[in-house]
């Protein structure tokens, strides 16, 4: 899980969304109560990827990881980007093959 974790925020970082793709299973669904919405699939999680990480150059840190099952792990971050700096969580589960299939996420 970590390995996947390094990957997405080096990916998120670099503004890949094609690589940070690679990463979700293409069923997955990110919901983020930060912004009232969820994005399902390839192309709702390709949204959220180029809102919300290109569109706002952000740059994620990695505070902590605490790993609450076989395929869940709930991450700790750092945001910083054209809306100033926030930390929050995402709540990652993945599946059998880790890939990333949900993602919670909120702003702290």
């Amino acid at each position: 899980m970590q390995d996947l974790i390094t990957r997405l925020i080096a990916a998120t970082n670099a503004f890949d969304v094609e690589t940070a793709l690679t990463l979700f299973a293409t069923d997955a669904v990110i919901d983020d109560v930060s912004v009232g919405d969820t994005f399902a699939g390839t192309a709702g999680v390709r949204r959220y990827l180029e809102q919300f990480f290109v569109g706002y150059h952000t740059s994620t840190k990695v505070l902590s990881v605490e790993r609450t099952g076989d395929h869940r792990a709930l991450v700790h971050v750092d945001f910083t980007g054209d809306f100033g700096h926030e930390t929050g969580v995402l709540n990652l589960s993945t599946d059998d093959k880790g890939l990333i299939t949900k993602v919670d996420a909120d702003l702290d």
